[in-house]
Parts: C-alpha cells; sequence; structure tokens
C-alpha cells in the first residue's frame, strides 16, 4: 500500500504511457450480499478497461469495489476520514488519510471523472450533492431517485452507461 498521493491531473493519472481515467465508486459502509456482489463487479469492469477506481477506502460497497478492482489487476484509491492509513481495507493501493470525517467525500468526488453508486446512506446522499452540483457523470445501481442519476441495475451495464457518458470506450 502507498501511504502518500500520486501526482493527479484533471482526474487521471498519468502513467504506464497512457492516461488513466479515476472513476469514483460509492455507497454504504453496511450492505447486503447482492449489493456487496454488484459493488465488486464494477471495481472489476472499471480495472478491466485499465482505469482506477477512487473510494472511501472502508468497507462495504468500498471494500467490495476494490476488491473487484484487484480481481482485474486495477488500481485503488481510498480517501479515509481518518488520519491513520490502516483504516483502509486490504484492498486499498494508495491510501489518503485525511483526518476530515465526511467532509472527506468532496475529495473523492473532486478525484473522479464520473460516478457509480451502488446502495448507500446519508454519506452516500452527500457525495451524491457534490457530484450533481459539480455536474459529474452519475449512474446509480441504488435506491436513490434524484435528478442528475442515471439508474441502471445492472453492474456491468452501469459501468458502460457511464463511459458513455464520459464518450470513453
Amino acid at each position: 500500500m502507498v501511504h502518500i498521493g500520486m501526482a493527479l491531473h484533471k482526474t487521471s493519472w498519468r502513467g504506464l504511457n497512457r492516461e488513466m481515467n479515476i472513476i469514483g465508486v460509492i455507497g454504504g459502509s453496511q450492505v447486503n450480499k447482492r449489493f456487496y456482489e454488484y459493488a465488486r463487479v464494477v471495481g472489476f469492469e472499471i480495472a478491466k478497461r485499465k482505469d482506477a477506481i477512487v473510494c472511501g477506502g472502508l468497507f462495504g460497497v468500498m471494500e467490495a469495489a476494490c476488491k473487484g478492482a484487484k480481481e482485474a489487476g486495477g488500481i485503488t484509491i481510498g480517501i479515509l476520514p481518518s488520519s491513520l492509513s490502516s483504516d483502509a481495507n486490504r484492498y486499498v493501493d494508495i491510501a489518503i488519510p485525511t483526518g476530515m470525517n465526511d467532509a472527506r467525500n468532496v475529495i473523492i468526488v473532486n478525484t473522479a471523472v464520473g460516478l457509480i453508486v451502488v446502495d448507500g446512506k446519508e454519506g452516500t446522499l452527500s457525495e451524491l450533492a457534490f457530484a450533481i452540483k459539480r455536474k459529474k457523470p452519475v449512474v446509480g445501481i441504488s435506491n436513490y431517485n434524484l435528478p442528475g442519476i442515471i439508474k441502471e441495475n445492472n453492474p456491468v451495464k452501469a459501468v458502460n452507461k457511464l463511459y458513455k457518458l464520459l464518450g470513453k470506450k
């Protein structure tokens, strides 16, 4: 695990002679098996495209998305609410401890070129508000029915829709 930040430019990372998009995966820290699996598939599908994921770095949806990304050989970034990098789930490659609690949600949104939301509660809702305000594309596998969120219940189709919104792959 890397415990320091990497050079980010316009929410992409230049490495391995290509530009890598950073996609946000947001959702609850406590989820049922179905949403855990959806988040794992989302992480896998993003990493298959050689892009990185950014999330809150903890458990539930965040852990599942990181796990899926690692299964596909991807890079995971966890923006942690605490000041301890050791709080990150075991699938986080780059842990960024902020000590900012929920205020770190704006960092997650600003880092991502687009986001996929899988379930979640109040913390996820705050991330969605920041994303909508910043006009970031958001695809939701969730119960959120808000303007600015494209609904999709299939995780593979959700990733495909986000990339279409981004005009990529």
